[in-house]
């Protein structure tokens, strides 16, 4: 399988990578509920230092208009450029594990090549597994287990996670793509959706990013520190609680949505929960009941989530 060299630039000063190493993929995308995988993926960079091994070209395969780069400027000059990146890369867990992570932005042009050329990586460097992530929002209630759906062809991983099995069509991300051009190749590959709180889907919610580093955990045994994550998730979850508390419309509709998940455990014999939507309110009705509440409230330098 050949390697496009115009949708990347491998870097030459890569360490040599040993063979049989998993494959983890973290890709931004139109559903990203509760920041997940922005989330993911600033943790990965910050808190592993990842060595690139092949920096993909913006010029190919990102939209620059509908996600423009960031520039910086102070008072009267520019200081800095900073375009967003897709690279694959050599990464560590906490314990000195090797692996390879693919992570950054979703490509907007070429999905076709730029699957091609990930699949070419895979055989190049033999890799063991692939486990890709993604989030959507759900009718669940955040004081439960953010659940998950498992797909590919690691069917022991989707029998014990995969807690919603639904038949549908979705709009495809490149990561679908990718997992079924890794499954049409017999590779162990597994994707798992993340289903988090429908009404905190906009906000940045750590306990998403958890759960998705808790995902690669269960696929690989790689293993990673999310004590940061946890501070940041109790904290988040205070301002949330104390919102909820002080709305007698959003305490009730939070309430039925924990019968409903509760009558859903108590018939389930899945080790990780999750609700059928049947009446709840809508994820817009949810929101904006949250929106008036806050609306009606002096604002405060700690009063919106993710402060």
């Amino acid at each position: 399988m050949p390697l496009s060299s115009s949708l990347f630039e491998r870097s030459v000063s890569a360490p040599p990578i040993p063979k049989g190493l998993p494959l983890v993929i973290a890709l931004t995308g139109f559903t990203d509920a509760g920041g997940a995988l922005s989330r993911t993926i600033e943790y990965f960079r910050d808190e592993l230092d990842p060595t690139p091994v092949a920096v993909f070209a913006n010029d190919v395969l990102l939209d620059y208009r509908a996600r423009r780069p960031v520039i910086a400027f102070d008072q009267d000059h520019l200081t800095e450029y900073r375009p967003p990146r897709l690279e694959l890369s050599l990464a560590h867990d906490t314990l000195g594990s090797p692996f390879l992570l693919l992570a950054g932005y979703e490509p907007d042009f070429a999905w076709e090549a730029f699957a091609s050329s990930v699949l070419a990586f895979a055989v190049e460097h033999g890799v063991s597994t692939v486990t890709w992530v993604h989030a959507i929002p759900m009718p669940v209630p955040h004081t439960r287990p953010i659940g998950t759906t498992v797909s590919g062809t690691r069917s022991d991983l989707a029998e014990a996670h995969s807690v919603w099995k639904p038949t549908t069509q979705v709009p495809a991300t490149v990561g679908h793509l990718l997992e079924y051009r890794f499954a049409e190749q017999g590779a162990a590959v597994a994707g798992f959706v993340l289903l988090v709180p429908h009404y905190l889907g906009d906000t940045e919610y750590p306990a998403s990013s958890m759960a998705a580093l808790d995902a690669v955990t269960v696929a690989t045994g790689l293993v990673f520190d999310g004590d940061a994550l946890r501070d940041e998730n109790r904290e988040y979850l205070q301002k949330v609680d104390e919102q909820v508390a002080g709305s007698e419309e959003l305490s009730r509709m939070v309430e039925n949505l924990e019968e409903r998940y509760d009558a859903y455990m108590a018939g389930s014999t899945q080790a990780t929960p999750i609700i059928h939507t049947g009446d709840l309110p809508s994820a817009d009705e949810l929101a904006a009941e949250l929106e008036r509440f806050l609306a009606n409230r002096p604002p405060t330098d700690d009063d919106h989530f993710g402060a």
